[in-house]
């Protein structure tokens, strides 16, 4: 699988602009829904920077370890730093660990980079971006892919999928083509697209577990 350069965009970053407003940064989904989409992403950075994969064993799906190399970044070390130390555990409780603080840990990381305002007050928990066209680019961008079907990079296709299992692409996706969104997930290499289907599967759980 091509790994991922971290230097350049985050993909939970870009994920964070799609599910929140452009302007005001609220969100357009709920915080279960928006909390386990950020964690998929934050694994998913660990996954396209060759740092864990998908692992399957006669049905148990977990992440195996393929390089314990410091990632370079608070957000995604402490992840990886929790799955070498219990790598037991199947895919879906990463997910559902993960997504407890997801939202404040990767808009902490965003707003330590400039890309968002701190909440105002205490009691608020809406970053608002620093900049409106920089929020809506990620959001853009797929959509011109779509609207032109043009085949996306790894990281976008992964954005992607992640934006349809989390249900906000029927919220932002101009044209909802599922002959072009079925046909960019399988595009993808197998681990990613488990890392989509098991978001999917999660997403499912949570609103089911709501009614």
């Amino acid at each position: 699988m091509v790994e991922v350069d971290l230097s350049g965009p985050r993909l939970a970053n870009d994920l964070f602009f799609v599910l929140h407003d452009d302007t005001t940064g609220r969100m357009r989904l709920s915080s279960r829904l928006t909390g386990l989409g950020l964690a998929a992403a934050v694994l998913g950075e660990l996954m396209l920077t060759g740092r864990v994969t998908v692992e399957l064993t006669d049905g148990w799906v977990g992440l195996a370890l393929v390089d314990a190399a410091p990632t370079g970044d608070t957000l995604t070390q402490t992840a990886l730093d929790h799955i070498i130390a219990e790598p037991s555990h199947r895919f879906r409780i990463w997910l559902q660990f993960l997504a407890r603080t997801a939202h404040t840990d990767v808009a902490a990381r965003m707003t330590a980079d400039g890309l968002l305002h701190p909440p105002r007050g205490r009691l608020s928990r809406r970053w608002a971006p620093v900049l409106a066209n920089t929020a809506a680019w990620p959001g853009g961008r797929l959509n011109l892919a779509i609207q032109r079907r043009q085949p996306l990079d790894l990281q976008d296709g992964v954005l992607l999928g992640l934006l349809v299992a989390t249900s906000g692409g029927q919220l932002v996706l101009w044209d909802q083509n599922p002959t072009y969104l079925s046909a960019s997930t399988a595009a993808l290499p197998a681990p990613l697209q488990e890392l989509i289907a098991q978001t999917e599967a999660a997403v499912g759980d949570s609103v089911i577990s709501r009614r």
